[in-house]
């Protein structure tokens, strides 16, 4: 059995370099990840997971991940509340589509509510909390995304039309709200 060897280059056809089997021609296409996730009520307040893993260990977020394979959006949104907060959720609609190219991510966002109000940390999680909309740590959020999920959901709550939201206007999801770059290990 012959081992792979890849090397970059640009296969017939093809606009960008590529990892191209040096023996067989395969190209090993690399990908955007999807992230899928959930802003998820319980009456007015909104379920936040602190992280217990890298990137961003102990800073909140809402339940999110990376889809699963053969899984669709809405099962693997699901499953992330499960996984971290422990939380059966009832998704409501697509909240936005936001991209951070920087790290290669598209992230798909729904409005969820708790089916039922018990909740507990998963093993990705610190702890789990309901926090009013003005309790919301927001100088403790982890991604510039949740805080665009987070303001998102507040304008759907208060009656945005039922479309999806995106990144805001020239954000690109590598800079908190205050300004600050994030390292490529902080993504």
């Amino acid at each position: 059995m012959i081992e792979p060897s890849f090397s970059l280059r640009t296969p017939q056809g093809d606009e960008r370099p590529r990892r191209v089997c040096d023996h067989c021609g395969f190209v090993a296409y690399d990908n955007p990840k999807i992230v899928v996730g959930a802003v998820v009520r319980h009456a007015s307040r909104i379920l936040l997971c602190r992280r217990a893993i890298a990137p961003r260990r102990g800073f909140w977020t809402i339940p999110a991940g990376y889809l699963e394979l053969e899984e669709t959006p809405e099962a693997g949104a699901r499953r992330e509340a499960r996984e971290e907060a422990n939380a059966a959720i009832r998704l409501e609609r697509l909240l936005a589509v936001y991209s951070v190219p920087r790290i290669s991510q598209v992230q798909l966002i729904y409005r969820a509510v708790l089916e039922h109000p018990a909740v507990s940390p998963g093993i990705e999680s610190l702890e789990v909390r309901l926090f009013e909309p003005g309790e919301i740590p927001w100088d403790e959020l982890a991604f510039p995304s949740v805080h665009w999920a987070l303001r998102h959901e507040a304008e759907a709550e208060a009656g945005a039309p039922p479309v999806p939201f995106g990144n805001p206007d020239g954000q690109s999801g590598d800079r908190m709200p205050d300004g600050r770059a994030l390292e490529r290990e902080e993504m």
